[in-house]
């Protein structure tokens, strides 16, 4: 074998280590409470908390490692918040109808309502200064 064959090789061999590594890491992560005025909702109560006012809702589900991420996210944007807006989490698992009704395909997908219809749409981690300055575009 040629050196280079052999470095390759090494190589290769300590990406997948090292990737296997952070997988079972992050798999462990525990999960993160919620903040109490972060709404836990379903496919039953979905309408009735989105229709009045600003709602963020996240689509989640607890396998989900960047949903993981997103928690503790979310959870410092509801505490600068207060009233002027509302999050609220759906578990896209356990609440199939309204993660199909609109369209959910990839999570962590966070849309943003106003009065129940939908305004903006996020797919993937964003920051608390990003969500902030969305939802205060809105409100």
């Amino acid at each position: 074998m040629t050196i280079s064959i052999i470095v390759s090789l090494l190589l290769f061999a300590g990406l997948g280590g090292y990737m296997y590594y952070t997988y079972k890491r992050l798999k462990n992560t525990p999960e993160t409470d919620n903040h109490d005025s972060i709404k836990e909702l379903s496919d039953a109560n979905f309408q009735a908390q989105i229709k009045n006012g600003v709602t963020l809702v996240d689509f989640w589900a607890s396998w989900c490692m960047p949903c993981k991420m997103m928690a503790p996210i979310l959870n410092e944007t509801a505490e600068v918040l207060g009233e002027t807006a509302h999050i609220a989490k759906l578990d896209v698992d356990s609440n199939q109808a309204s993660s199909a009704k609109y369209g959910v395909r990839s999570i962590p997908t966070l849309i943003l309502f106003k009065n129940g219809k939908e305004v903006n749409r996020f797919v993937g981690v964003k920051t608390k200064d990003f969500l902030l300055k969305e939802i205060n575009k809105v409100v």
